[in-house]
């Protein structure tokens, strides 16, 4: 069978794939309604005694688990299919007649599963295997040491190290912790992610997986949502960030958390640049391992990805593979960092610039010139900031002085509040560029009202998107939502670059037409003269009588 990586990519080099996405539009929105129903249901029926956000390791951990299998699996069945040898099936042999492929597929996958390592194989004896947790944590660190030695080591080193087999929340002993177990591996397994799927091309790990972190994340909120940015929010970031290029090779995110933006790089820019490469850097340990898993569960190849743990800000894992094509980056906001505590930081090149560092209480900047170092000449960088960094004074305004004068900034865009998971206010995008700009202006996009409501949150639509995404792309001013400024201007304005600043709010209050109300209030008082003669005549002739 085609993979649907394959024959994705086939679609789009004959130039068939919009097409083929608006055929098959309706069946893979009802089969991804589906598949969504499908995990909310184990999702409840498994949460218990462990918290949703910490027991989504052993939901992503078992969905991870099959996917690698399946993965390999298919990828071997294909070799002998295309090697003459029809009918075969590589989770049917023997691990001794398995061994001879373990340093061949080392090398092109990554990783070697043994047969019987299998999730399909430890499913089907799971139930009553009493020592189920002993069982995955060695095959876990058989999976994770094929890699040993090897250029796929750092990519799987540590992948399964939050799913813990012995954690003591699963249950009191070793037998109802195997039982939660086993039943979270059957009902992964029996998941629809087969070939019904395959056949509508929907990425059903993939969206199986980020299904998983957006429930999770809105019900864990901020725990869960600091880990995770709105698919919209990440796809208009991956269409602003590669608007001047017509190929885009790499792309690079600074603070990555569990892949998001990358991920929806790969989805509406990937499609048409198969050899584009992810970089990425993340500080939590837990989220830098969720990273990695979601690579591999939208089939994005070892050497096609290097993720990194460690903090980018003092600690940049990735400058020896600079400039990068493309930064799309949803950084902490106003995070403490070392800042000026650290006297190494100064001179830095990716601060060295403005003079001064960003406050020690607030990173947001820090990022922002860390982006900016990392383009390549030419490229773009769309990043998602809190508004403050906008406006406040102090060493901020020197660094946004520094970045206007040099003519960095292409673009800000307000957002509208209340779209992410944790976060009511409303945050703003802030678009850099590197080489030559069509011209010294920067571009102002109030986009606060662009939204549509869903349920608690607000979120953009595909024509909040379209909206946007077009003014942005032809730099057009509109009454009331877009403006360009000139740099002097800005620079004679503080260096504020608060949306509000420049682009015209819209009067939605009704206007009083004086005109109207003096002859309204003429023809009262005529009414009301002829009203008094009445009632004058009237006493008059009561008098009389």
């Amino acid at each position: 069978m085609l993979s649907l990586c394959s024959a994705t990519a086939i679609l789009w080099e004959l130039g068939l794939a919009q097409t083929y996405m608006n055929m098959t539009h309706a069946a893979t929105t009802q089969q991804r309604e589906e598949l969504q129903r499908t995990i909310w249901k184990i999702a409840e029926d498994l949460r218990g005694a462990i918290g949703g956000w910490e027991f989504k390791a052993y939901v992503l951990g078992s969905l991870f688990y099959r996917f690698i299998s399946e993965n390999l699996t298919d990828y071997i069945n294909d070799l002998q299919s295309k090697a003459g040898i029809k009918g075969f099936d590589y989770a049917a042999m023997s691990d001794e007649d398995a061994e001879p492929a373990r340093r061949q597929m080392v090398e092109e996958k990554g990783f070697f599963i043994l047969p019987s390592q299998l999730f399909v194989n430890v499913c089907k004896h799971c139930k009553d295997d009493e020592n189920l947790n002993m069982t995955l944590s060695n095959i876990f660190k058989a999976i994770e040491g094929s890699a040993l030695g090897t250029d796929s080591e750092e990519d799987m080193k540590g992948l399964f190290s939050d799913f813990i087999v012995d954690n003591a929340l699963l249950g009191t002993d070793v037998k109802s912790r195997n039982r939660l177990i086993a039943k979270v591996l059957t009902t992964v397994r029996d998941m629809n992610l087969g070939e019904e799927f395959q056949e509508n091309r929907i990425d059903a790990f993939g969206d199986a997986y980020e299904f998983l972190m957006h429930m999770y994340a809105s019900n864990a909120g901020k725990s869960g949502g600091q880990h995770f940015t709105p698919q919209e929010v990440s796809e208009l970031l991956a269409r602003l960030a590669a608007v001047p290029l017509r190929k885009v090779n790499s792309v690079y995110d600074p603070a990555c958390g569990s892949g998001s933006l990358l991920l929806k790089f790969k989805k509406t820019i990937g499609r048409d640049n198969p050899a584009l490469k992810y970089y990425g850097q993340e500080i939590n340990p837990t989220t830098y391992n969720l990273c990695r898993i979601n690579m591999f569960l939208h089939n994005i190849n070892f050497d096609n990805f290097d993720i990194q743990q460690g903090d980018t800000l003092i600690t940049p894992k990735h400058r020896h593979l600079e400039p990068f094509d493309a930064v799309v980056s949803n950084p902490p906001y106003s995070q403490k960092w070392e800042g000026s505590s650290n006297p190494l930081l100064i001179n830095d090149d990716r601060y060295a610039g403005p003079g001064v560092l960003a406050p020690d209480s607030a990173s947001d900047l820090a990022f922002v010139l860390h982006a900016l170092a990392s383009l390549n000449e030419g490229g773009t960088a769309a990043i998602v900031e809190f508004p403050g960094v906008l406006y406040r004074s102090g060493k901020e305004k020197s660094i946004r002085h520094w970045l206007v004068e040099n003519n960095y900034i292409d673009t800000i865009i307000q957002l509208p509040a209340n779209l992410f998971f944790g976060v009511g206010i409303a945050t703003c995008i802030i678009v850099l560029r590197r080489g030559t700009r069509p011209d010294n202006r920067i571009l102002f996009i109030d986009a606060s009202k662009e939204f549509v409501k869903n349920g608690n949150k607000n979120k953009l639509s595909p024509q909040n998107q379209d909206h946007i995404f077009e003014v942005f792309a032809n730099r057009t001013e509109e009454p009331y939502f877009s403006r360009l400024v000139s740099i002097s201007d800005i620079l004679d304005n503080e260096a504020n670059l608060s949306v509000s600043s420049y682009v015209e709010q819209e009067d939605t209050r009704e206007f009083i037409n004086i005109d109207e109300v003096n002859e309204e209030l003429s023809n009262l008082v005529s009414e009301g003269e002829i009203l008094w003669g009445k009632i004058d005549s009237i006493i008059k002739e009561i008098g009389e009588a």
